[in-house]
């Protein structure tokens, strides 16, 4: 089946003991005094307002965490990559049970490690540090659920494991539905019983599904993407507290046109139309799929391309990666932005002036640095020799634990489920 897209009284807080008048040289002195100070705060609220819970820039109501709040205006994916040796510190190791075989590349014969110590720097602030615990207790009987392709498994399978050190009992972590971490074409959902948590993966590539052509289509058409529908998978996502999507990987000539699959809205298979335009169209779709299905409360967040690092040709001419072994240090030798994060933040940006909430997670020039990340040679066990390089995916642990520390950062920022941390 295809789918068409009380309020809480504050405590008053006396901050001023008034002193009792008893001259009137006095009463005077002091009625000069309080206008001067009502003049002073009227002209610091038209250069500055004054936030609800702040007085002359003092916090007042502030309260006491663990948790660094994240600074609102920051832009946490524009910085540098930094060496620490200390880094990353608790994480998890390669060791964690829900990595798929073809992430974990120090098992499969890479011997540095460098990739692991490089953290990323925002310029002008600083983003605070992963807390597990704090997001376990936050998405207490939630749904964090990702939709796209392989690399946002990626991203998926790095969540997993950073969640898990908030576990004392990582054996009650499962499997919902009983089926193996693997590499397959499907859904997979895992529960974090001592939480009544899932974190939900599905495997939705181009968002919108892959069909068969219609009778009267020419035979060059081996299949249709019908851009004005989304997968049957998105059924599933409604009553989702956070949704994780990623698209724009599948949408080229390999994935499409050289495979005979092209572009179908109503009964139409139109062949001629380009493949932005489609991607625009389908993003039209999931624009609106969201619009009339998720709630206000459903944190969206729709990351950006994923870069590939492939030199010397193409991933399936002999382009390579296995040589980078540290950060990429000039800018001039980055890619430039994929046309596909304008359309996504473009669209992302509409629905947040409409009120929508969502989030675009922009993750690409971070990403774009760190050409040493991919497994590259060093792939699954089993894998012939004579097969390309993997320079799409990322190793675990490594560049997708940043993308998921701004994830949680982003999530901060929007106070999700602050008072989940009281139950």
């Amino acid at each position: 089946m295809d789918l068409h897209p009380s309020s809480q009284k504050h405590p008053k807080f006396l901050l001023f003991n008034f002193p009792v008048f008893s001259t009137k040289k006095q009463i005077s002195h002091a009625l000069f005094f309080f206008s001067l100070l009502l003049a002073s705060l009227i002209f610091y609220r038209l250069i500055a307002p004054i936030k609800p819970q702040t007085l002359l820039g003092i916090n007042l109501f502030s309260p006491l965490s663990q948790t660094s709040a994240p600074q609102a205006a920051c832009d946490y994916s524009y910085g540098e990559w930094v060496w620490d040796e200390g880094y990353p510190g608790e994480k998890y190791t390669e060791n964690c049970p829900f990595l798929d075989p073809g992430f974990r590349c120090h098992r499969s014969g890479r011997r540095d490690l460098e990739y692991q110590k490089w953290r990323w720097k925002p310029h002008a602030c600083h983003l605070p540090r992963f807390n597990a615990s704090d997001l376990l207790h936050r998405s207490r009987n939630g749904r964090i659920v990702f939709a796209g392709d392989s690399i946002l498994r990626n991203q998926w399978e790095s969540l997993l494991c950073m969640l898990a050190q908030g576990v004392a009992n990582q054996s009650s972590i499962h499997e919902q539905f009983g089926k193996p971490i693997t590499k397959h074409k499907g859904y997979l959902s895992m529960r974090f019983e001592e939480f009544n948590l899932t974190v939900e993966y599905y495997r939705v590539p181009f968002l919108v599904p892959v069909c068969r052509p219609p009778a009267n289509a020419s035979k060059e058409v081996k299949g249709v993407l019908r851009l004005d529908r989304l997968h049957w998978f998105f059924r599933k996502l409604v009553g989702a507290d956070v949704l994780v999507f990623s698209g724009g990987h599948w949408w080229n000539e390999d994935k499409t046109h050289k495979m005979g699959i092209y572009f179908q809205e109503g009964k139409a298979v139109n062949m001629s139309m380009n493949i932005t335009e489609a991607f625009s169209r389908s993003l039209n779709t999931w624009a609106l799929w969201v619009t009339r299905n998720l709630s206000s409360e459903t944190h969206i967040i729709f990351r950006s391309y994923s870069p590939v690092h492939y030199r010397n040709g193409t991933w399936n001419s002999g382009g390579n990666c296995h040589t980078s072994t540290a950060p990429e240090r000039d800018q001039a030798g980055l890619g430039r932005d994929p046309i596909n994060n304008v359309y996504i933040s473009k669209i992302v940006k509409e629905m947040a002036m409409m009120g929508r909430n969502v989030t675009f997670q922009n993750i690409t020039y971070l990403s774009e640095f760190r050409r040493d990340g991919h497994p590259s040679t060093h792939r699954e066990p089993g894998t012939p020799v004579e097969a390309p390089q993997d320079c799409s995916h990322w190793c675990l642990p490594g560049v997708p634990d940043t993308w998921n520390e701004l994830l949680y950062n982003d999530l901060l920022l929007k106070g999700f489920r602050g008072e989940s941390k009281q139950m």
